[in-house]
């Protein structure tokens, strides 16, 4: 799947947008007699002229010809009957729906959302809360009975009693009783849209109004604001907790570590030789940059923003997961809101936000195709309904009258009492389930409606916005072409062997060996050492003595490396000299731009002149070669099976 999203991205790089239906645009090409219009090929060649990285192809003429193999691609694909097959159906309204969601948000009120979530990512709320558990699906009386509740708790903290005493005594969350209600420091987008409005709402020493959210009724009390630190970057070393819990020798291996960068080492090659962050420990214990509340582990967080200046080192820090020394690396200034705006609406579509955006989404939907209530079906469904719908086990076993009135109309478009019967059928196996039915229903309803008004829409977008049905025609050709390719191409070459084989043997000049030696490579950072193991060379020793004699189990002073090695192999020296023996010692610091020194020896065994490539030793790239040459001849059978006739006058 991966590799399929891969080519049809890569794919529309230089694919066709096809909707250009007006009968009096000019004829750019027929193909089989089906009209390709001039506008279209327009667009593409000018949407796409800076993706050719042909120089020969970037003339109009020359990208006619890339042009003219998409369209006789598409068009051999629905020959086939590609489209009608079920996993490409299921794939492209994947996607068509996935490219109708962009369009269904409504831009004023998403920009609101947007702009507070930028303000609110600007300022930290240390709060904490109490919680009066609460189902969605509760009945009105324990609804009732847990609002009084959270009601008479907010009154006593209102009076002046200490809230988190309160909080252990009362509230309802899992650990109160140890943590008090506290829930440190959260930004924006950090929990629930309800409950983050409340906390931002309420000023220091304030008790906030009940909240409703998913997990119940809350109060909380907001203990102190401060600005967001800016976004950091660090490396780290670190030193992991022991099992048998013996911190005071991870502190100690830790504090060596740290007197080694004292001394003047580098914070990265020590981190790559030392840290047990495997993570970060093979980029020089780099991490990616982050910001407050962006880390489980508050500390390090706190220790990576008190560093002032880049490359600070701090003192060693302890959090759960070892002990760590930090560098910091870089400070990054606040990106603007116009900076932030894509990961913004990314963030705000994927929270609880999106709710409020879909309710006006649906309204605008409403008013705008004359969405009309004829007659609610709730009551006749309270009773046409049994309780087995409680167990997701109701089923439509009659035909009453009532099921062919109508619901409501979007457009002319009429939905029917028999179409939410079949809504509920369908769905009643998804999703959590009330405890009462009169709530099920009710819930049902408003998903039947908001689904039948989602649908609506996604249908008339693609009737009235070009730039939707544009976008949809690319990705629908790019999948077809990808599966016209893997079933004509790559499927049909990985069994043909022997077609493969006469290919190789017909090209063998293409794959050919430039010299090679075969050889030891050793590389350290210290010269005295690379003089050292240049004399044991000399003197014929083998990996395990040269490791040895420089290499414990705590320090690796020099690595090794067997093996045959082309001449251009960057793991060489950039002037090696291929000569059979002990080589000079390299420093290569320099031409490898390492941040400390690096040093090479190499003994040359053997000198392995040009040769030809073997098929086992080439396979994957005959195999590329191969599909490639099976393309172009498949290609010839294409021209040939359509014709195809170019207006020169209209390319002219």
């Amino acid at each position: 799947m991966k590799l399929r999203t891969f080519f049809v991205t890569f794919f529309l790089s230089i694919a066709a947008l096809t909707f250009s239906q007006n009968a009096d645009k000019k004829i750019l090409l027929t193909i089989d007699d089906e009209p390709v219009y001039m506008d279209e090929f327009t667009r593409v060649y000018e949407k796409n002229l800076e993706m050719v990285q042909d120089e020969n192809q970037r003339t109009k003429e020359a990208y006619l010809d890339l042009f003219v193999n998409y369209k006789l691609k598409t068009k051999e694909a629905y020959s086939q009957e590609l489209h009608l097959n079920p996993a490409f159906i299921k794939e492209f309204n994947s996607y068509r729906n996935q490219l109708a969601n962009n369009y269904l948000y409504e831009q004023d009120i998403t920009e609101e959302l947007m702009l507070e979530a930028y303000e609110r990512l600007q300022e930290e709320i240390n709060a904490s809360h109490i919680l009066i558990r609460l189902s969605l699906n509760s009945t009105p009386k324990d609804t009732l009975d847990a609002y009084n509740k959270i009601l008479e708790i907010r009154e006593k903290a209102i009076a002046g009693q200490d809230f988190e005493t309160l909080a252990k005594e009362y509230s309802e969350e899992p650990n109160a009783k140890e943590s008090g209600g506290s829930l440190g420091y959260f930004k924006g987008l950090g929990m629930v849209y309800p409950f983050e409005t409340a906390a931002y709402n309420t000023p220091v020493g304030g008790v906030s109004d009940v909240i409703r959210t998913q997990f119940g009724y809350h109060i909380l009390k907001v203990n102190g604001r401060r600005p967001v630190s800016n976004e950091v970057t660090v490396a780290h070393i670190m030193i992991a907790n022991k099992n048998d819990g013996n911190d005071e020798a991870a502190l100690q291996r830790i504090n060596e570590i740290l007197n080694r960068v004292n001394q003047g080492e580098d914070f990265g090659d020590l981190a790559r030789q030392f840290s047990e962050d495997q993570g970060s420990a093979r980029n020089g214990g780099l991490i990616n940059r982050f910001g407050s509340g962006r880390l489980n582990a508050p500390i390090f967080e706190e220790t990576s923003f008190n560093l002032k200046n880049p490359g600070d080192i701090s003192e060693p820090v302890k959090t759960n997961f070892g002990w760590h020394i930090i560098k910091l690396i870089e400070r990054h200034p606040k990106e603007s809101y116009e900076e932030s705006k894509d990961e913004l609406f990314r963030r705000v579509k994927s929270s609880d936000r999106s709710k409020v955006i879909v309710k006006s989404v649906n309204e605008s939907i409403k008013e705008k195709y004359n969405f009309k209530e004829i007659e609610n079906p709730l009551p006749f469904f309270n009773t046409f309904v049994t309780d087995s719908l409680i167990k997701r086990k109701w089923q439509k076993t009659s035909h009453p009258s009532d099921l062919d009135k109508i619901a409501f109309k979007i457009g002319n478009k009429e939905y029917l009492f028999s179409d939410f019967a079949n809504f509920i059928e369908e769905h009643q196996k998804k999703g959590a389930v009330s405890n009462s039915k009169v709530l099920q229903l009710q819930k049902y309803y408003d998903q039947f409606q908001e689904m039948m008004l989602d649908e609506f829409f996604k249908i008339s977008l693609e009737e009235e916005n070009q730039e939707f049905s544009n976008l949809l025609s690319e990705y629908k050709d790019g999948l077809l072409i990808y599966d016209l390719m893997q079933k004509n191409i790559w499927e049909p070459s990985k069994t043909d062997t022997i077609g493969m084989n006469t290919y190789f043997e017909n090209n063998r000049e293409s794959y050919i060996w430039n010299t090679r030696v075969k050889g030891l490579i050793a590389s350290t950072s210290d010269k005295k050492i690379a003089n050292q193991i240049k004399k044991m060379l000399n003197k014929n020793a083998t990996v395990e003595d040269i490791k040895d004699t420089f290499n414990t189990e705590e320090v690796i002073n020099v690595i090794l490396t067997e093996g045959t090695f082309e001449m251009e192999n960057s793991i060489l020296p950039s002037n090696f000299k291929t000569t059979k023996g002990v080589s000079k010692v390299y420093d290569i610091s320099t031409e490898k731009s390492t941040n400390s020194s690096q040093f090479i020896v190499v003994k040359v065994e053997d000198i392995i002149p040009q040769s030809y490539k073997e098929l086992d030793e080439v396979r994957g790239r005959v195999m590329s070669d191969y599909q490639s040459h099976l393309e172009k001849e498949w290609m010839k059978e294409l021209h040939e099976k359509y014709n195809v006739t170019i207006n020169k006058s209209v390319l002219n």
